[in-house]
């Protein structure tokens, strides 16, 4: 079949990819003849749509699984979406409000009814988008976190911890999202230095003259102060402990007490106490048996305990607040200053510290193992660097705040009788029958909590439930189960560490007594030329889908691991997915070339030989190498040594070597070696180009239907010689010489040169005579007249040109050139007659210059030899 001038992508993914599904190429089963490998993909969230960071991780993802099913591996990578309590039902409730609907007037099972319909229009778009990009996951085995068997999955395990002891409700200082209304865990809570103004407020002393000025930044909570504390130690102030001030504008009176937690450096050395709004000043109010007065309502309007601004936001109040304070002379001065504020990681409101009754978890029995398997490598992170992060997050857990106040999520299996007592049980019924058990006959209904449990709460079990989510209530794992967990790698992003990898951890060993995974690959963040996060509202972020029209899903793919380290982050450039489609043209024109050569029996020459020869060990020492960053998970690395090997290596110099003249036939033999190497080279890159690499294997050869590089096995080249790479590398050298040679003497590439070299010099001569375009080599001991020199290793080569230049035009511009070296000689001598240099650098940077000085000798004496040459013979 023809062959496209040009590369289509478009035409060729969607063709592909509906073969691999109709193949079922992709679908992954146990299967005891095979070794298992697994991948569980990171559910994003049903909201989403595929961004930058999606497109890095999840083609990491697919080089992976990709090479192991071609390795002979039972390949599963699973797919599928997170519920995102918080996302979603801020995305449901601004749909319901353009309806001028409310999920509290709708009712909760209304409520639900519209999340699961809008989710069920929308929730699959992330999936169907990463098809475009080539991901090859096992979609008969997509998961939900919310469907019913996981659902079922998360209660059980909430029931089971319960039942444990480890699951516990209590009043807490929580942080609060006031956008979200729900509270979140320490985790879900992003820290970010901003700009604030820093309030002095004057409070005056509730009998006699005089007052004390507290530096506060929130003025809008003064109105729920207890006490104003200072440091025992602070002289300014210990004089008046156990006096009284008035809280500024309301005049209540408050104590003046001493607590060691007060910084007297900081301000004025005098804090406000307001227990209800920070969790220091709560310890400090638990410590004196102070009262807790709590002045926000759930969406940060101040309530009545406030007395003032009742139903204003907090923000609104903070500036009114200090125009009043300012106005009645009790605002000494402001200034501003940098300082850390918390932010909802989903809502991007500022955080309220705010007493609360949830639900919690006590995860220090959990952490032991979950540590001991990280710092001993049972479980190994890529990079390393991040093992003492997790170290330190792992020996400093607090225990986990797991309720959320939404109706989309997971409910708490949690009863409460008409007395305030709870049972927790999988379903009503069993609610009942533990009641009766546990308290006695049931007097009144049963109402079951309305809280929903923590994201992260279903999406740590997801390593399991995805193949067994009944494994929690039986204790048995499943076929499935048994033989693909644990997965092999886990690809995710260092922020997500704690919130989701650290607590995956923790349910294997609590529920598997084993890893979830063997391997964790953190990659970095996608960021922009300037290195700044890419974000809608930056409009830093281009569409992935159209980067994928534009420069096809290969250039893309490769584009993005061009500069991906593991744990190092991506500064996107679109030349990267240029270079990428680049690459893919190369290799279709490379096909292009090789399809058309037409073959005959005929002798096969020496230069061909030689090639054949140096690139068979050529392409094993590249495979070796993009083996063992595969091992070693360097992916970037990887792919920069299949670029290497196939655009510079095969295109750039094995196709040159061996292509025939011009009309003129390709040996038989030489051309079927060449299609084999194609098409190992094809097998090297599949992983990384999926789609280009399918099509050009269908073509290099007969297939039968189904057959696909998929599923054809990786390579495996064995050994090498390396002293065939060691001296190709010096024919490459050479031929380089004579072309450099050909570009400064503005000589044409036809013209056919000769070529002298030193007496010893080893190199193969059919290569360098076909490669360079020159005569056959000869041996001198002295340079011919009239020539241009180069050196390479210990051999000078020398190449005449008389009649082929100028010789007044290259008089002069061998002048100029020896002009250009004796002013860098100068240079090097004078570094080298400094006594202070030679004396304290080291050995092997003195050894530099006293080499470069010893160059430029030698080029000056070869300059001075051509130059007298050209002069004899004018």
């Amino acid at each position: 079949m023809s062959l496209e001038t040009t590369y289509q992508p478009a035409q060729i993914e969607d063709k592909w990819y509906a073969y691999w599904l109709e193949h079922k190429l992709f679908a992954a089963r146990p299967n005891p003849d095979k070794e298992p490998y697994s991948i569980v993909i990171p559910p994003p969230n049903v909201t989403g749509v595929l961004h930058m960071g999606h497109m890095l991780n999840n083609t990491l993802q697919d080089v992976l699984i990709r090479r192991a099913r071609m390795r002979g591996y039972e390949a599963c990578w699973v797919p599928g979406t997170d519920h995102a309590s918080i996302a979603t039902e801020a995305k449901v409730v601004a749909l319901l409000k353009e309806q001028g609907l409310s999920k509290e007037s709708l009712g909760r099972e209304a409520f639900l009814e519209h999340a699961f319909a809008w989710k069920e229009k929308y929730g699959g778009i992330i999936l169907e988008q990463l098809k475009k990009l080539g991901a090859s996951c096992d979609w008969d085995r997509t998961r939900f976190t919310m469907e019913p068997e996981l659902y079922q999955s998360v209660v059980d395990v909430f029931v089971d911890l319960y039942d444990k002891g480890r699951i516990y409700r209590g009043i807490r200082m929580v942080n609060w999202d006031p956008q979200g209304r729900t509270a979140l865990s320490d985790d879900e809570v992003l820290h970010k230095e901003v700009e604030r103004k820093m309030y002095y407020v004057r409070y005056r002393f509730a009998e006699g003259e005089g007052f004390l000025t507290v530096a506060t930044v929130r003025p809008e909570t003064i109105m729920a102060d207890v006490a104003v504390a200072v440091h025992p130690t602070d002289e300014r102030y210990a004089g008046l402990i156990g006096r009284k001030v008035l809280i500024p504008l309301i005049d209540k009176p408050i104590p003046i007490i001493a607590d060691d937690y007060v910084d007297p450096a900081f301000g004025t050395g005098c804090l406000k106490v307001t227990p209800a709004h920070d969790p220091n000043d709560y310890a400090i109010g638990m410590r004196h048996g102070l009262e807790v007065i709590d002045l926000l309502n759930e969406d940060g309007t101040l309530n009545e305990q406030a007395q003032i601004h009742v139903g204003e936001d907090r923000f609104a109040a903070r500036k009114s607040i200090a125009l009043e304070l300012e106005a009645s002379g009790l605002l000494e001065k402001t200034e501003s200053v940098r300082s850390s504020v918390g932010f909802s990681e989903r809502t991007d409101a500022v955080v309220e510290p705010r007493l609360s009754t949830q639900w919690f978890l006590k995860i220090g029995d959990l952490v032991p193992p979950a540590l001991e398997r990280v710092l001993d490598d049972t479980i190994q992170l890529h990079p390393p660097k991040f093992k003492n992060m997790y170290r330190v997050w792992m020996e400093n857990v607090r225990d986990w705040c797991i309720s959320r106040q939404l109706w989309w999520g997971h409910r708490i299996p949690a009863w409460h009788g008409p007395d305030g007592r709870v049972v927790v049980a999988r379903n009503e019924a069993e609610a009942r029958s533990r009641w009766q058990a546990e308290y006695g006959p049931l007097d009144g209904p049963l109402v079951q909590d309305p809280d929903v449990l923590d994201t992260w709460f279903s999406s740590w079990l997801w390593p399991i439930s995805v193949f067994d989510p009944q494994v929690f209530r039986t204790g048995k794992p499943n076929e499935t189960l048994r033989y693909f967990y644990p997965t092999r790698d886990l690809i995710t992003a260092p922020e997500i560490l704690f919130f989701w990898v650290a607590r995956m951890v923790m349910a294997g060993y609590e529920y598997l007594d084993e890893a979830p995974f063997k391997n964790v690959y953190l990659t970095g963040i996608v960021r922009d030329k300037l290195g700044r996060k890419m974000s809608k509202s930056l409009g830093n972020s281009p569409d992935p889908l159209q980067l994928i029209e534009q420069f096809g899903a290969d250039g893309v793919r490769t584009g993005m691991l061009f500069s991906s380290p593991a744990g190092n982050d991506l500064l996107y450039d679109e030349k990267l997915v240029e270079q990428g489609r680049n690459f893919a043209n190369k290799v279709w024109n490379a096909f292009r070339l090789v399809d058309g050569w037409p073959s005959a029996t005929v002798e096969v020459g020496q230069a061909e030989l030689e090639a054949m020869a140096w690139f068979e060990a050529r392409m094993a020492q590249g495979l070796s190498e993009i083996d063992r960053c595969f091992e070693e998970y360097r992916l970037a690395d990887a792919l920069m040594a299949v670029y290497k090997l196939v655009w510079d290596d095969f295109c750039a110099w094995y196709l040159e070597a061996v292509k025939p003249p011009f009309g003129a036939p390709i040996a038989a033999s030489v051309l079927e070696h060449t299609r084999h190497f194609f098409e190992v080279l094809l097998r090297i890159m599949h992983p990384f180009m999926p789609f280009l690499t399918e099509e050009l294997w269908h073509r290099i050869g007969s297939r039968a239907a189904g057959e696909s590089i998929c599923t054809s096995p990786w390579p495996v080249l064995g050994s090498f010689n390396p002293e065939l790479i060691a001296r190709f590398e010096t024919d490459r050298a050479i031929v380089v010489g004579v072309r450099a040679l050909r570009n400064e003497k503005n000589l044409s590439p036809k013209e056919s040169l000769r070529l002298f070299h030193s007496p010893g010099a080893d190199f193969d001569r059919g290569l360098v005579t076909k490669m360079a375009h020159v005569s056959e080599p000869e041996a001198t001991d002295t340079a011919p007249e009239q020539s241009a020199s180069f050196r390479v290793g210990q051999h000078e080569f020398y190449v005449p040109l008389s009649g082929l230049i100028d010789p007044e035009a290259e008089i002069k511009k061998l002048k100029s050139e020896k002009d250009y070296l004796e002013g860098f000689k100068r240079s090097v001598q004078a570094k080298l007659q400094n006594e202070r240099f030679v004396g304290s650098a080291p050995a092997e940077v003195v050894q530099r210059e006293r080499d470069k000085l010893a160059d430029a000798d030698s080029k000056i004496s070869a300059i001075d030899a051509l130059v007298h040459a050209l002069e004899a013979s004018k």
